[in-house]
Order: structure tokens, then C-alpha cells, then sequence
């Protein structure tokens, strides 16, 4: 196949794995729906397993799909594709639905609840991420180094775990809120053990691809290790958060609301640095719309 027939190829493919994963997101919604059910309703529980069934294999289908139109993307360029915004955002989410599939083999119910979250949040991403197309191409050359592979795919893979940790925490704080309805949540206690054991795994990561990566690659492209670029910054400032959650969790007894509310906050910065820095703010990562 030609270059430009990869590339129409994988539009193709990231359109469909967008609507494919809505479909797994509505029957994640089915499942929740009728598992509030009357206790002993055996029917219902039923239909729920059955639903829940149908989102897992849907999701992995998306998955599927997703990971071809990544590959025909990264064929088409020359390249790995995650060399700009719309890129990112699609090897973003495969990384997460990667994630989420490999957790539910390995903790099963404790976290296939969190179906409905991961692939509701995987097609916002994926829809959002169209509005940025960027045609499969060469980069500019501040790009051309191996640290692009390394660099960014530290950084979507941490935020993948930082995404996951994130949804574990919202269901933390509405399981307090709610815990006699939520029945298919885990305990509180366990949420935040979950919380804090993803974090504590992607957060090596981002220091990583932030403060070592990053910095070896800028002083490769521009001659310095940190300039203050306002990427530079909001990547700190979320290391900076994660730091203090982790710290906190495990040295000063914050559990439970306290540790959510600070997670959650370190996944706002994440995600400014991601949606924010990159539309709004002007600097030399522009390049990566």
C-alpha cells in the first residue's frame, strides 16, 4: 500500500474505532443501569453480566482496531505516530484501553466497573482529537530524534495510569457519598489502595519523561536543558502534585477524601498540559497541535 492509502486507512479505522468504542460505552451504561436492581432479581443480574460481557468484548474490539489505525498511521509517516496533538491522543487512548484490558485479566471485578469511565472518556478523547487532524507527515526538525519515542510514549503511558488513577479516585469520593447504592464499587478502603497503587506506578514514569527525557532531548534541539517554556512548567507543576499526593498518601495518613481530591487535582494539570498549553498557550512546543 501507498503512503497516502495508509494514511486514508487509518482515518478510516480511527472513525470507526471511535464509534465502536461509544458502543462499548453504552453497553458499560446498560450494565450499570441494571445492576441496580432489587436484591434476588435474578433476571436483572443477568442481563447486567450479559452487558457487561458485551462492553469488555466491544472494547476490545475497539482496541483492535485502534492499534491498526495507529500502526497505518505510523507506516504512512515514516515514523512513530505520536509526533503532534491528534497523534498523541490516539496512541494516548490505546495505551489506556491497554492499560484497563491488562488490569481486568489480572484484578477482574475490581476494576472491570470501570468500564463505562475508561471508554466514555477514550471516545471524548478520540472525537476531540479529529478536531485537530493533522495529515500524516514529516516532522519539523526539532522532532527528529529518538527521543521522540522516548520522551513522548513515557508520557502517554504515564498518563494513562494517571487517567486510570484518576477514575479511581471519582468512584472513591461517590462511593462515600453513596456507598449503600454503588454495591458493584469496591470498598472505599480498597479504592484508595488501587488509587495510589496505579499513581505510585506512573509517577516514576512522568519524572522520567519530564525531568530526564525531556530535558536531555531539549538540550539536543535547543541548546538548553530547561527554559521555562510553558509546557516545561505545567509538566512541573504536575510532577510537583504527584509528588505531593504520593508523599502524602504514604508518610502523612492522608487516605481517603483528602488523598482523592489531591489525585484528581494532579490530573487537571495533566490534562492542561495536554488540552490547555497546547491550544492556548503560545511557546516552543506549539509545534505539537
Amino acid at each position: 500500500m501507498t503512503a497516502e492509502s495508509l494514511a486514508q486507512a487509518s482515518n478510516y479505522l480511527i472513525a470507526a474505532a471511535t464509534v465502536i468504542l461509544a458502543l462499548a460505552f453504552v453497553a458499560h451504561v446498560a450494565e450499570w443501569a441494571l445492576s441496580k436492581r432489587v436484591a434476588g432479581d435474578s433476571d436483572r443480574a443477568t442481563s447486567s453480566e450479559i452487558a457487561a460481557g458485551i462492553g469488555r468484548s466491544v472494547t476490545t474490539l475497539a482496541w483492535g482496531i485502534l492499534l491498526a489505525s495507529v500502526v497505518s498511521r505510523g507506516l504512512a509517516a515514516h515514523r512513530v505516530p505520536w509526533g503532534n496533538m491528534y497523534e498523541f491522543g490516539c496512541a494516548g487512548v490505546l495505551l489506556l484501553l491497554t492499560a484497563y484490558l491488562v488490569l481486568v485479566r489480572r484484578w477482574g471485578s475490581t476494576i472491570d466497573w470501570a468500564g463505562a469511565a475508561v471508554t466514555g472518556f477514550g471516545t471524548t478523547v478520540l472525537g476531540a482529537s479529529m478536531l485537530v487532524y493533522v495529515p500524516a507527515g514529516p516532522l519539523v526538525p526539532a522532532l527528529h530524534s529518538y527521543w521522540l519515542v522516548i520522551h513522548v510514549f513515557a508520557a502517554m503511558l504515564a498518563g494513562s495510569g494517571f487517567t486510570l488513577g484518576a477514575i479511581l479516585s471519582i468512584a472513591h469520593l461517590l462511593k462515600m457519598r453513596n456507598e449503600d447504592s454503588l454495591v458493584r464499587l469496591p470498598s472505599t478502603a480498597r479504592l484508595d489502595e488501587l488509587a495510589f497503587r496505579v499513581n505510585a506506578f506512573a509517577f516514576p514514569i512522568w519524572t522520567f519523561a519530564a525531568l530526564i527525557a525531556g530535558p536531555i532531548w531539549a538540550q539536543h534541539a535547543w541548546g538548553r536543558y530547561w527554559g521555562w517554556d510553558p509546557k516545561e512548567v505545567w509538566a512541573f507543576i504536575t510532577w510537583v502534585v504527584y509528588a505531593g499526593y504520593l508523599h502524602a498518601r504514604a508518610t502523612a495518613g492522608w487516605k481517603g477524601r483528602a488523598a482523592a481530591i489531591l489525585c484528581l487535582l494532579g490530573f487537571a494539570t495533566f490534562l492542561f498540559n495536554f488540552i490547555g498549553v497546547n491550544l492556548f498557550v503560545g511557546g516552543l512546543h506549539s509545534y505539537a497541535k
